[in-house]
């Protein structure tokens, strides 16, 4: 393997898991684009198994169309722009809350945009000028983020060049624009998603400033799920050699000691100078290490 696949495959394996997110969203994107190109199809055509329809029945005949919405986009613009906003959200949400957490207010918020749409459609279809027969985008669980965030520290300030807003502020104008753009027919579809993932993330939000984590039994699904189709450890036999030619220390257990010893040698170097600091021969070593 080439000393450039090492250093692909190596970031990949550094991103967090909204960074792969971010990636996958993008992949689709193109897959999609692709698909226009190769089969002369209109691009509103290209994602059609993705779309989550506004109607039950046809719902129920693709219920996986309640997540994938979520990955797909058909506007650039609009990939662009949530894919920036989830950027900036995450790293706050990596930072301050656990990883399982962070993904359960995400999901659980394209869950719930997904699940308002379909129910306005079905209980007062007279509200929705537009007619919007299908739902696409990550906006609801961007958006349950972004109001997770803002309940749970409501008085912490961000700064937007000179000024500085507390958080509550920040949420309630989203809200407010939202509700602004649905009755007054601007995207009517994608707006009713945006409250029903706001709903979500402020709800999960108050809950846990309670102590009650709401998304704990969707974590506990996902790690079912992960690993259902996650490999399962092959045991192995393992013979201790008696001879001891290091004093204290057998060969085996030397060696192992001079790799580790030498995988955090790296590792500082990597926290001091950053990774391309390396040189190809540690990159390559990191990375059977982490094989190993």
């Amino acid at each position: 393997m080439t000393s450039l696949a090492y250093d692909i495959k190596d970031k990949l394996k550094r991103l967090n898991v909204f960074e792969k997110i971010m990636a996958l969203n993008v992949l689709v994107f193109f897959v999609g684009w692709l698909l226009q190109v190769i089969r002369q199809i209109p691009r509103s055509s290209t994602l059609n198994w993705l779309e989550l329809p506004s109607g039950f029945s046809d719902f129920i005949m693709k219920p996986w169309a309640l997540i994938t919405y979520g990955f797909t986009h058909y506007d650039l613009f609009h990939l662009l722009f949530n894919m920036l906003v989830l950027y900036f959200v995450s790293r706050t949400m990596v930072n301050l809350f656990p990883t399982k957490q962070s993904l359960s207010v995400y999901f659980l918020g394209i869950i719930c945009g997904g699940l308002t749409f379909l129910l306005v459609n079905a209980v007062i279809p007279s509200l929705l000028v537009d007619k919007v027969t299908v739902l696409v985008g990550a906006s609801a669980g961007v958006n349950a983020l972004l109001i997770f965030v803002c309940a749970y520290m409501p008085y912490r300030e961000a700064q937007f060049f000179i000024i500085k807003i507390k958080l509550w502020y920040i949420g309630v104008a989203i809200v407010v624009f939202d509700l602004i753009g649905f009755f007054s027919g601007i995207n009517q579809g994608g707006r009713v998603a945006h409250l029903g993932g706001s709903l979500l993330g402020y709800i999960y939000a108050t809950q846990l400033l309670k102590g009650k984590d709401i998304g704990k039994g969707f974590s506990n699904l996902m790690d079912t799920v992960t690993n259902l189709f996650s490999r399962k450890p092959i045991l192995k036999t393992v013979h201790k050699n008696k001879k001891k030619p290091f004093a204290g220390h057998n060969k085996d257990e030397f060696n192992e000691f001079n790799n580790q010893k030498k995988v955090d040698l790296i590792l500082d170097k990597i926290s001091k100078s950053g990774y391309d600091s390396l040189t190809k021969e540690e990159k390559a070593f990191l990375f059977k290490s982490g094989k190993d």
